[in-house]
């Protein structure tokens, strides 16, 4: 018995529908974000309830779910609100992977249930889940070690890689005929098994900075995953939000990949002919010219227009506070300081944004790559805390470079350029900034955070 009749839980799920939409485009803009997210939040609340209320349970299965959505809330709420800013990344490829993997193994209780019957497209529809969430799942554990550091982030290419990936494809094409034709469980779960093995071959071989990009991919796997699902259970809300989640991961990947000036093919498969990003960790020996936060004040100080482009490295040092106190003081003095953000600094799109935003900061002042390259050539000073590969010219001027290709914040064109860096370890990409070692360039060493509030305190004496 269930105590909510038919329609009113088709109303109820169209109404979690819309929510996810409006989520969505909430999501889409700084301004919105919050109220987007609290939208999908309570679009998840009102689709568990509805399944909950219009489940007709059997035996003790409806305190299994209970408990089942105790744990998870038990587990999920400290995570998500002790995660750090510079662990996102690693947060969203867990949920995506748990996304991916509950929704291959709803697809092989769904053949267990269905026992061949229910025709060929459910089961294909649901073959294609299997696999599809499976492949989800591996990849994104293998992305969250390597960007958590409990396995390499350099690439890793297993001998034969190559055609041990197709073979595991005409594997996985044939099984999943073989399940459509059948909706055998145990051939559904030798294709979960499959999708596991490609979902590691697909990831093992990228890294660095491409990392960030392939969960963005997984996260539409997760989300076609979905799809199928309901296309197989005749779920409307699954079918609906998965597609969402599918639509725009997809956008996502294609618009980090443009920014970065590759094809989502190169970052997949650049590795098998050593054109991935290897994140080389050695720092180098070349002399630099050191600045103290006295210098960097008096510069500052005495500049008509300053650009400061944000990085992970200030992500790390939590430094966002400090930052916008800089700003803040300059614009005080009359100097026209902005902030230049590129879409790929940090670890995902938006990182930046959300960082700056914790500290307050006006949107306006957050300048794409664009607006701010317009105006380089007129600027006096550019001040990179804690970025490298998004204004590292070897994106416009070595071909060899892995980042070859890859739109940047023009640094090099302004007047003087200041780097607030930890040690001279390169970014992601694995490769020297050229523009470190220019007769133009000043790096002050030290964490962001406490060189930063020096440069403020030094700048209040000027």
């Amino acid at each position: 018995m269930t105590l909510l009749p038919t329609p009113v839980a088709a109303l109820l799920y169209l109404a979690a529908a819309a929510l996810f939409i409006l989520a969505l485009k909430g999501l889409s803009s700084p301004r919105t974000a919050r109220r987007g997210n609290l939208l999908g939040a309570l679009g998840a609340a009102i689709a568990v309830v509805t399944v909950l209320l219009s489940t007709a349970f059997r035996g003790a299965t409806l305190w299994i779910v209970l408990a089942a959505v105790l744990v998870g809330t038990a587990v999920a709420v400290p995570a998500a609100r002790r995660v750090k800013m510079t662990e996102m990344p690693q947060l969203v490829a867990i949920f995506n992977g748990v996304g991916g993997g509950a929704a291959a193994l709803v697809g092989v209780v769904e053949l267990a249930e269905r026992a061949g019957e229910g025709g060929a497209v459910a089961a294909g529809a649901t073959a294609f889940a299997v696999l599809v969430g499976s492949m989800s799942l591996c990849g994104s554990l293998l992305t969250f070690a390597k960007l958590q550091g409990t396995m390499t982030s350099r690439p890793v290419v297993l001998p034969g890689a190559g055609p041990v990936m197709v073979a595991a494809l005409l594997v996985a094409v044939g099984g999943a005929v073989a399940v459509t034709l059948t909706g055998d469980v145990w051939l559904g779960a030798a294709l979960l098994a499959v999708g596991l093995v490609i979902g590691a071959l697909l990831v093992l071989p990228v890294g660095g900075a491409d990392v960030p990009i392939v969960i963005s991919l997984l996260n539409a796997f997760t989300g076609l995953a979905v799809a199928a699902s309901g296309w197989a259970m005749s779920n409307t809300l699954l079918l609906v939000a998965g597609t969402l989640v599918g639509a725009s991961g997809t956008i996502l990947t294609r618009a980090m990949a443009t920014a970065m000036g590759r094809s989502v093919t190169g970052i997949l498969f650049g590795a098998l002919r050593g054109g991935s990003t290897a994140g080389a960790t050695e720092a180098s020996d070349r002399p630099v010219r050191r600045a103290q936060a006295e210098d960097v004040a008096i510069t500052l100080a005495y500049a008509n227009r300053v650009v400061v482009v944000p990085g992970y490295g200030l992500a790390v040092a939590q430094a966002q506070h400090t930052v916008a106190e800089l700003v803040t003081a300059l614009r005080e003095r009359g100097v026209d300081a902005v902030y230049g953000i590129h879409p790929v600094a940090g670890r995902m799109p938006g990182h930046m944004n959300v960082l700056l935003a914790e500290a307050n900061v006006p949107y306006e002042l957050l300048l794409d790559a664009d607006e701010v390259n317009a105006a380089m050539p007129s600027t006096d000073v550019v001040v990179v805390v804690g970025a490298n590969d998004v204004v590292n010219p070897a994106a416009r001027t070595d071909r060899a470079a892995p980042i070859y290709g890859m739109p940047i914040i023009n640094a090099d064109q302004a007047g003087q350029t200041i780097f607030l860096k930890r040690s001279m370890r390169p970014g992601f990409a694995g490769i020297e900034n050229e523009l470190l070692f220019a007769d133009k360039t000043q790096v002050l060493f030290g964490d962001a955070k406490e060189s930063l509030a020096n440069v403020v305190g030094a700048l209040k004496d000027v």
